[in-house]
């Protein structure tokens, strides 16, 4: 005895305009009664503070609450009976009405490491005191409405970027500093997400062989500090040959990505800017909701350009992250905005 679901798209991608469309599948060895089938949709933004924080960070834990984009909920049958066998209920919801008001933001499905976008469907076959309802959940996946989105841009913005020892702020082994390195290039800083993150790089001089290249996209979820990886390119594997020009080409993860989202970024920089710097200023919990409920979240992008040097050093730590400061390692990070074109 069982209850599915099975939304009209394979991808499970929608639009807010759009109605959600599918089937309610039912499969029962024998008939039976049941006092109404309701189907539900749901959308919420899930912030979770977690990893190494401590002090105020905590008291800030329980102020955090789930922010709802969406609850719409439909009578798909009224109160009857189900035969034997599998049956086939269709079903459509319309997610947002024609002409409602689109000041509340449909933010598009994101999975980070503290902040969670989320939209999911559930039904619910309700038997009664005496039996226990039988329900089905799914997630569907939201992206922007065609209306909203951008005309895809001429030719992608790029920044020029350039790696020496002294672009770095951390300390170098000995035969870096003294022998040097300098590596240019150019990488998008704006970049749509049905594109690859593009650009090229070229190692011009390097006294110590080269160990690797990596490029990695990096989200920034301002709910708490710091970064978290979502994934990672290597361009080079090896040393690298001096003045020759290497491709950049990474493609974004549709889940672990979304088009850029500033929400109250004064507030919510100013919040992270304290956390950082470890600042001795004391704040109330009713401060930290007051800087919660104007600035509920801000997801940004950044993308790290990765260079690791060969030394016997590195071999023994773990390659774990890419963005903490090694002796044998120089990075440049520059700041990505992702959008949706059509």
């Amino acid at each position: 005895m069982s209850v599915e679901l099975k939304l009209s798209r394979s991808n499970r991608i929608y639009c807010p305009n759009e109605p959600l469309e599918g089937k309610i599948v039912t499969k029962f060895p024998s008939s039976i009664s049941h006092q109404g089938i309701r189907l539900t949709a749901t959308g919420t933004v899930n912030l979770q503070v977690r990893g190494g924080t401590a002090g105020v960070i905590e008291s800030f834990y329980g102020v955090i609450k789930p922010i709802c984009i969406m609850n719409k909920s439909v009578e798909v049958r009224s109160s009857g009976k189900i035969g034997s066998g599998t049956t086939e209920i269709p079903f459509s919801i319309i997610l947002r009405q024609p002409g409602q008001d689109n000041s509340e933001r449909f933010y598009e499905t994101f999975h980070g490491a503290n902040i969670s976008i989320q939209y999911l469907v559930t039904v619910d076959l309700m038997r009664g005191y005496l039996h226990k309802s039988l329900s089905a959940t799914m997630e569907f996946i939201i992206e922007t409405e065609k209306a909203n989105l951008l005309e895809a841009p001429v030719a992608p913005e790029m920044v020029i970027f350039y790696i020496t020892q002294d672009t770095q702020r951390h300390q170098l082994l000995p035969e870096l500093l003294s022998g040097g390195f300098r590596i240019t290039g150019k990488i998008s800083s704006q970049c749509s997400l049905l594109d690859p993150i593009s650009g090229e790089l070229t190692v011009e001089a390097s006294a110590v062989p080269i160990c690797s290249i990596d490029i990695h996209l990096l989200r920034v979820e301002s709910i708490i500090f710091g970064e978290r990886i979502a994934t990672e390119t290597t361009i080079a594997d090896g040393d690298v040959c001096r003045n020759m020009t290497l491709p950049i080409y990474v493609v974004l993860p549709r889940l672990l990505t979304c088009p850029t989202v500033l929400a109250g970024l004064t507030s919510v920089s100013l919040i992270s800017l304290h956390i950082e710097k470890r600042d001795v200023y004391v704040w109330q919990q009713e401060e930290w909701r007051h800087f919660v409920e104007y600035s509920p979240f801000s997801i940004e992008f950044r993308v790290s350009i990765v260079i690791s040097f060969q030394s016997e050093l590195s071999k023994l730590y773990p390659k774990t992250d890419p963005k903490a400061p090694r002796l044998w390692r120089a990075m440049e990070t520059v700041p990505l905005e992702l959008f949706r074109t059509k």
